[in-house]
């Protein structure tokens, strides 16, 4: 949990310090932008790690860490498409190409298998739930096919913050500056973090 918030602060305080804030709308597009990192980090990284974590570590019932599981689950999954749109938004706003490098592809790709994922689940573990041979028989696989997913998230995030730190480098940004230690650290905390997978 400490690392969790160390690397949203830490985020955080890249995009609101050093990039100059967070905005759905601006006429600086950059504050766009700076939601995709913020929102992806503490959606698909931060919470859907937690919510892995929830279903074995809480001491509840089944059924209460299930649901857990689930809501923190689908928090992640609305906080990572309004991150993506917000990437999108810049992009068009600014006239940049979409879906143009290997980050936005894997993460494209991510996205995608997480919605998936949680939508198997929901359908085989909660509502209506699938007959109790098949959630056995299921469940090892969802939980193998999850952690692929994050760990493909956490993947995704070190693409991002290598490629917008290799822009930003290109753009004028100090290599040895504290911002570009501040981008290294965070991806390097956001490894710890998946690390336990």
């Amino acid at each position: 949990m400490c690392v969790g918030v160390a690397s949203a602060v830490m985020v955080l305080v890249w995009c609101v310090h050093f990039r100059g804030g967070l905005a759905f709308q601006s006429t600086n597009k950059n504050l766009i932008f700076n939601l995709h990192p913020v929102l992806m980090l503490i959606g698909f990284i931060i919470l859907g790690g937690e919510a892995i974590m929830s279903y074995k570590a809480l001491p509840l019932s089944k059924e209460v860490k299930k649901l857990i599981h689930l809501i923190l689950h689908a928090i992640a999954t609305v906080l990572g498409a309004v991150g993506i749109y917000a990437a999108f938004k810049f992009h068009n706003e600014s006239g940049i190409a979409n879906l143009y490098s290997l980050h936005s592809w894997v993460g494209l790709g991510t996205i995608c298998l997480y919605g998936i994922q949680w939508i198997f689940g929901f359908v085989t573990f909660y509502f209506p739930g699938a007959a109790l041979t098949l959630r056995r028989a299921a469940l090892p696989w969802h939980v193998l096919f999850g952690l692929f997913v994050y760990i493909l998230a956490v993947a995704t995030a070190e693409l991002g913050f290598l490629e917008k730190l290799t822009f930003l480098q290109s753009s004028g940004l100090a290599k040895y500056g504290a911002e570009a230690f501040l981008v290294n650290f965070t991806a390097l905390v956001v490894v710890l973090l998946g690390a336990p997978w």
